[in-house]
């Protein structure tokens, strides 16, 4: 989809004679049915005067193709400006252009990650050519008229604002700059930008090219499909076994035999480590293989981030990123635009969509529109939001509405937790989620322990992470002051036990990124995703009183979205509220408490509530 094509020749006639920002909100709404904000309009007006500039030059074709806002399948995004034609050779280019209003910018220490001021207030975004580049990769790896009509992609990024200044041109971003050329303000810079564009088109095209790029199937390369393939069989984690492996043929079958006609919904239940997540990755590459159009789909950044760099190897992250996506990019997508989606914590999504909840109208209805076969895991135990509102029933209603063949599945085999069903039951008793035979837990079953100190904890973690696979996690019961001020301690006990939070630095990869060990993790960057040994520093906000639970969503930090918006609910309708909020506090611990494959160990900042725990354990397994 193009919002606006013309050659060079019409686009400047336009550019001189009409307002062009008129004419391209005219055919975004028409093209769209959307409503466009004012600085969107005044960043068409501003930037594409520049982009005109650029182009007045005899050597460049008046029949070059040129288009805005060309939508960039398998994503939300569209590319700015894409130029098209023949180089001297004859053969097919297209060259993208990101395009930016930006003044100033300033280098972080994340990969690809700049901060600037957009909007209200200063935020981190990806660095231009990183986002010209990795537009031009999505082409290579799902357009079909790209990986097998000829056509070759060149990407750049021109910032007609921003003064050379060695932040965006920093060593830091060359990588990132070499493959996206950085073009910034000036004539001398915009000259560049021109011989850019002559190098890789010398002859015009008519908008041939423009044609063949809309028009191109969207289904993987075969070269993205077995580099994907490839890289999962040499890792055995990847390995399914037992029902795993019965519900993935399943899956593939109701896939292949899916259509908008007679879609298909798949409802995967599984408790903690029964492998969900490495099923739905087997599945996504699988059907790529298959030359089945799909994505991954997680509310959380963090299970997509971290089976992203899992995948890494002899294939980069960019050719197959945007195969990993959130769970709020489908409210505008066509019906059945997708042959799958496979939605995982299907459990954590969400009613409304956007930054300020206020797009879409709700998440398991639009993927599930959005997809002829869409497959959902989940585990309602871990619910730990107000706002999740992922559950069997209504995924099941959304599914009859659209007329969906619903098919249900049970994952039993347990891979976390040493294995040990014996210790989710007891876990569920003792945080009084549901009544279990099991008041015990010992070493046969499942490690573990509570300690008296935070200090002694940590330190127990940081013994057993020779391998990397050892973290420390908590409630969020503490402010988050690091995120201002870098020097600031966030999770303080004490007078000597003084943490971090871990979203500074290492974001959603902090449960892989080897300096953690020595930050406190929390809820949205470790669930789906396990370690060896789990710490957990259990918060005020689960404390124990006569030997019965007591959860406190009043000792959250005033911050934690989980629980947004309780205290004006809770004048409406306080006892429906009250359980719920009940229910996400020991849901939450539950979901840290079995993120360990060999242990979890404990302090709880209430005594009593550390001796309750203490009081269920064999004496081998408290300390």
């Amino acid at each position: 989809m193009i919002v606006y094509e013309a050659d060079k020749k019409q686009f400047l006639h336009h550019s001189d004679f009409d307002d062009i920002e008129d004419l391209i909100l005219a055919n975004y709404q028409i093209t769209t049915g959307k409503r466009v904000n004012e600085s969107e309009i005044r960043s068409w007006r501003e930037s594409l005067s520049h982009v005109a500039r650029v182009l007045r030059d005899d050597e460049i074709p008046d029949e070059m193709g040129v288009a805005i806002e060309l939508h960039i399948p398998q994503s939300s995004k569209r590319i700015d400006v894409t130029l098209t034609g023949r180089d001297a050779d004859g053969n097919k280019n297209a060259i993208v252009i990101e395009l930016k209003q930006w003044e100033k910018a300033r280098a972080t220490e994340k990969d690809a990650i700049v901060v600037t001021y957009l909007g209200k207030g200063q935020r981190e975004v990806v660095h231009p050519s990183y986002q010209a580049w990795s537009y031009a990769s999505l082409l290579e790896g799902f357009n079909e008229a790209v990986y097998n009509g000829g056509i070759s992609i060149r990407s750049c990024a021109y910032l007609h604002n921003y003064t050379r200044d060695g932040v965006l041109d920093s060593e830091h971003y060359a990588g990132y700059a070499a493959k996206a050329p950085l073009f910034l303000k000036g004539a001398r810079e915009r000259q560049k930008l021109r011989e850019f564009i002559k190098q890789h088109v010398r002859y015009g095209d008519s908008k041939e090219v423009l044609f063949e790029l809309v028009n191109g199937r969207i289904r993987p390369s075969k070269a993205l499909a077995d580099a994907l393939s490839g890289l999962l069989a040499a890792r055995p984690e990847f390995v399914l076994i037992d029902d795993q492996k019965e519900v993935f043929e399943a899956v593939l079958s109701a896939v292949q035999t899916a259509s908008p006609e007679n879609p298909r919904v798949l409802i995967i239940q599984g408790g903690p480590g029964t492998g969900k997540t490495v099923l739905a990755i087997n599945l996504l590459v699988r059907l790529t293989a298959q030359g089945c159009f799909g994505q991954y789909v997680s509310k959380n950044a963090a299970p997509r981030e971290v089976y992203q760099h899992k995948l890494v190897g002899t294939i980069t992250k960019t050719r197959f990123s945007n195969m990993f996506t959130g769970s709020g990019g489908f409210h505008g997508v066509e019906p059945n635009t997708y042959d799958f989606l496979i939605v995982d914590e299907a459990h954590r999504l969400n009613e409304k969509s956007g930054l300020y909840g206020n797009l879409g109208e709700n998440q398991v209805k639009e993927v599930i529109n959005a997809s002829a076969c869409t497959v959902f895991f989940l585990d309602e135990d871990q619910r730990v939001a107000l706002s999740d509102i992922g559950s069997r029933d209504v995924i099941r209603s959304f599914a009859l509405t659209k007329g969906a063949k619903i098919d249900e599945y049970e994952l039993a085999s347990q891979f976390r937790c040493s294995g040990s069903d014996g210790y989710l039951a007891w876990l569920d008793n003792t945080l009084g989620i549901r009544e279990t035979a099991n008041i015990w837990v010992g070493p046969t079953e499942y490690e573990f322990r509570v300690y008296d100190t935070p200090q002694d904890l940590h330190a127990a973690i940081e013994a057993r992470n020779g391998q990397n696979r050892a973290r420390v996690v908590a409630g969020y019961c503490w402010p988050w002051a690091s995120k201002k001020d870098s020097a600031s301690w966030d999770i303080v006990i004490g007078d000597t036990y003084k943490r971090q939070w871990n979203l500074t630095v290492d974001a959603s990869l902090w449960i892989v990124a080897p300096e953690s060990i020595a930050q406190v993790g929390c809820i949205h960057t470790c669930q789906g995703l396990e370690v060896d040994y789990i710490g957990v520093i259990v918060g005020p906000d689960l404390i124990v009183r006569d030997g019965q639970i007591i959860t406190v969503p009043e000792k959250r930090d005033r911050h934690d979205k989980t629980i947004r918006g309780f205290k004006k609910r809770l004048k409406t309708e306080p006892e429906k509220v009250r359980a719920e909020l009940d229910l996400i506090i020991r849901n939450t611990y539950r979901t840290l408490m079995t993120r360990g494959m060999k242990g979890c160990f404990i302090y709880c900042t209430d005594e009593q509530t550390r001796e309750y725990f203490r009081a269920r354990c064999t004496p081998a397994e408290t300390t």
